[in-house]
């Protein structure tokens, strides 16, 4: 299981949020704080968690000066900014810092989910050790390398799309959405929607199979130049 600890001034949001968490499969809320002394007490603690979900508006100091004591104390947390504060200078400040990604409040479970399954997948890309092919480092950074799948709709990750493109690209035969999720550790919904994602942009080819009755099974093959 992934360790969250929630990080949001508003008890409401962050009971909200953590509520989001618990929905994730893999995911378990370790705590809640409503300040940045609060939560760098509770990141200081044993056991740590391993993600940070921050808010960047705390009542005594912002969620960048956390990430920077972070630093300075050496706790080697990942992060992820959950925060209103959309100025570039904001944003800009949280890619140098290290943050792994940034969500703009208000958002919605699928938004926080997608964002919750991306850094999974980054966590199971580096816990396999080894080298990486450029792909596969592209995957890690999040960035979409020659023949990735182009530009995912606003709230979709780029390296869960290319996660599922993957499974289409190493499978023999056509795959339904169990099957994928299967394969990839995905839920069932989540590897469907990028698998629609994937025909829409042309990477993937929508075959029905009929059975005996009932509705036929949607199953999904990588297309001839994905």
């Amino acid at each position: 299981m992934i360790e969250v600890l929630v990080v949001d001034d508003d008890t409401r949001v962050a009971r909200v949020n953590a509520a989001y968490v618990d929905r994730v499969p893999g995911f378990r809320v370790a705590g809640l704080a409503h300040s940045a002394a609060g939560a760098l007490r509770r990141l200081e603690a044993l056991p740590r968690p391993d993600l940070v979900l921050l808010d960047h508006h705390l009542p005594d100091d912002t969620g960048l000066a956390v990430v920077q004591e972070m630093h300075r104390r050496g706790l080697q947390i990942d992060v992820i900014m959950v925060t209103a504060a959309r100025d570039l200078t904001t944003v800009r400040a949280a890619l140098r810092q290290g943050v792994l990604q940034y969500l703009v409040k208000p958002f919605s479970f699928a938004g926080l989910r997608d964002k919750l399954e991306a850094y999974a997948e980054l966590r199971r890309a580096l816990d396999r050790g080894g080298t990486a092919e450029q792909s596969e480092v592209d995957l890690i950074f999040g960035s979409s390398a020659s023949g990735a799948v182009p530009g995912p709709a606003p709230g979709h990750s780029p390296s869960t799309a290319e996660l599922v493109r993957r499974a289409l690209l190493n499978a023999e035969e056509s795959l339904s959405a169990q099957e994928v999720a299967a394969e990839t550790g995905l839920s069932r919904q989540t590897a469907q929607r990028y698998l629609k994602i994937l025909e829409r942009s042309g990477k993937a080819v929508l075959t029905l199979r009929y059975g005996d009755a009932g509705r036929p099974e949607h199953r999904y093959a990588r297309a001839a130049r994905g």
